[in-house]
């Protein structure tokens, strides 16, 4: 796994500041392809003037076809880039109308190997349009990438035969550049879980399978109309992993990190993003198997978030979608093994409502993402005026950031979306239960100690592993033995089980709920290292190393209030971190 530098913290009573966790900066960095303050325009120069047609015809009979054409940024030139239309309704409906802005997706390595657009090899262009706002896919992504690893999102302007096309939003492909970036390893397993040709074929005639984790039978062909293979292997994997969900369940934990699951169906249901699987339709999500032999979800194409245009289905109506159950799928028959599976489990429930609470307090916070659209509105007013194409009007562009539309087809406010979801879950009689408090979580000679309060159990959740995965428990006693100083005092202790290289974050439950710390656990987590040192060195040299870090081992807070080494008169040396 990716390391970062280890910051050492020096000298008694050294004061470090504390920063709020940012994990925009483990994604583009400023003036980057995903760079959110900046509208490239892209042009696109096709050999053949027959493109369309030919593009058009591959789409429902070769899907994966490209052809050759040139591609322009910045006075780049970019010759034999292997260029294909993309999508499902989002190519079906414009398509059907005679409306050439149809979804792009550009590989620059296809015919030309090595070839990159700015470090990427892949490009994926949609047009946005089931989203007034251009915006429901950018700021869902803002959230998502908080809790495990995510697709970037920003802006492009599209020129296609010197024509502008208006408008795109351009989408970090989910490839072997994505997983190594996000898991420092790019050769296992991954599926595109989405029925093939889902909404329509050249009649108009929805096919295609349903990626529901259902077991068809140990033929793998079975499956090829619901997962799309991504990696050189994998089917024996995928239908190992199918196998357990559904007959020993027991063992999933094996082969699924189940957290990051949690994590994925938390910020689904948080953001009414019900194109998901634990939402209305199973789709828009990939599998990718990591070298620990864990499967990771990584969600994909989040246009829908917000309510999106699904609430423009007759049969619903807008409390239907802003008080959709949370816990949708726990039901056994209503076909969703992995949902039934983690939400009939009494711990992986508990730590699924914990997510859903922080992600509700951390990261529904209108004003900031209000703030964030209303920036990169500004930057692309030109564009939205000027793209022709576009399905909606400039007015919907704005108004539907604030408030649903309708137009004979109902499209969810981004903000009244949140409004409405925020004010539901916080009053949902399971989220509304009072978890434990945990504080004050520090180390003292080997001894890790936190102040718990109403709670009946507390675990030290561990890991020595370099993928950062498979966390252990040991019970956290208040008994006044073991380490424990004081029976009773809310202060639980245990022993760290090994001294060096352990990550490590605390649980605590009571009948209700679960707490964890750090908040994001296991996304993020606590790291300790012991340094040997000589106590009799200047004090410069006595170093102790702790920090939170994520799950690639990257800093992402900074700790406040850490007196390392207390020195007395006497020479003797007491040593204590405090994690705040």
């Amino acid at each position: 796994m990716k390391k970062s530098l280890l910051i050492l913290f020096f000298v008694p009573l050294i004061l470090s500041a504390q920063t709020t966790y940012n994990p925009h900066q483990f994604y583009e960095t400023p003036g980057g392809l995903f760079d959110i303050d900046s509208v490239r325009s892209i042009y696109i120069d096709f050999y053949d003037p027959n493109y369309h047609s030919v593009l058009v015809n591959s789409f429902f009979t070769n899907p994966k076809y490209r052809i050759p054409a040139t591609v322009t940024c910045n006075g780049m030139v970019y010759d034999s880039v292997g260029v294909r239309y993309k999508g499902n309704s989002t190519f079906c409906l414009p398509n059907d109308v005679g409306n050439p802005k149809v979804p792009y997706n550009l590989d620059f390595n296809y015919f030309v190997s090595g070839q990159k657009f700015m470090g990427k090899k892949k490009l994926k262009l949609a047009n946005a349009w089931m989203d007034p706002t251009f915006m429901k896919e950018f700021s869902a992504s803002q959230i998502y990438r908080n809790y495990l690893p995510s697709p970037e999102v920003n802006l492009v302007k599209l020129y296609v035969q010197g024509n502008y096309l208006g408008l795109y939003v351009n989408t970090e492909s989910i490839n072997k550049q994505f997983t190594d970036k996000h898991f420092d390893e790019k050769n296992g397993s991954m599926f595109k879980c989405d029925g093939s040709g889902m909404f329509c074929d050249t009649t108009g005639t929805p096919t295609g399978g349903i990626p529901d984790l259902n077991w068809l039978g140990e033929d793998t062909s079975l499956y090829y109309n619901s997962y799309d293979m991504k990696s050189e292997f994998g089917w024996e994997n995928l239908l190992n992993l199918i196998e357990i969900i559904n007959f020993n369940p027991q063992f999933i934990d094996s082969i699924l990190d189940v957290d990051r699951t949690l994590w994925a169906f938390a910020v689904n249901q948080v953001i009414s993003n019900l194109d998901t699987y634990n939402g209305y339709y199973v789709h828009n999500y990939y599998l990718y198997q990591r070298e620990d032999g864990l499967f990771n979800m990584i969600p994909w194409d989040l246009s829908e978030s917000f309510v999106g245009a699904i609430m423009g289905w007759s049969f619903w109506n807008p409390s239907d979608v802003y008080e959709y159950d949370p816990y949708y799928g726990d039901d056994p028959s209503i076909g969703r093994p992995l949902t039934a599976l983690l939400l009939n489990h009494p711990t992986y429930r508990k730590q699924y409502t914990a997510h859903l609470r922080t992600i509700i307090n951390e990261s529904l916070d209108t004003s900031v993402i209000r703030g964030k659209i209303h920036n990169l509105q500004g930057l692309v007013h030109n564009a939205v005026v000027n793209d022709n194409y576009k399905a909606f009007g400039v007015t919907d562009f704005y108004n539907n950031v604030e408030n649903p539309i309708w137009t004979g087809w109902g499209f969810g406010g981004i903000m009244s979306s949140i409004d409405e979801r925020k004010n539901y879950l916080l009053n949902h009689p399971e989220i509304a239960l009072i978890p434990p408090s945990i504080s004050n979580v520090s180390l003292n000679n080997n001894i890790v100690e936190a102040y718990v309060f109403n709670t009946s159990s507390v675990e030290f959740m561990y890991t020595t592993s370099e993928y950062n995965s498979k966390f252990q428990s040991l019970t956290m006693n208040d008994d006044g033995v073991n380490g424990d100083q004081i029976a009773g005092d809310g202060v639980y202790s245990v022993s760290l089980p090994i001294t060096i290289d352990i990550k490590f974050y605390i649980r605590a439950q009571n009948n209700d709920a679960m707490m964890l710390s750090p908040e994001k656990a296991e996304y993020e987590f606590y790291e300790y290292s012991s340094v040997s040192a000589n106590l009799n060195s200047p004090i410069s040299e006595l170093k102790r190393l702790i920090k939170v870090v994520d799950v690639l081992g990257r800093e992402v807070k900074e700790i406040k209030n850490i007196p390392l080494f207390f020195i007395y008169d006497d020479g003797s040396v007491e040593r204590k971190i405090i994690l705040r």
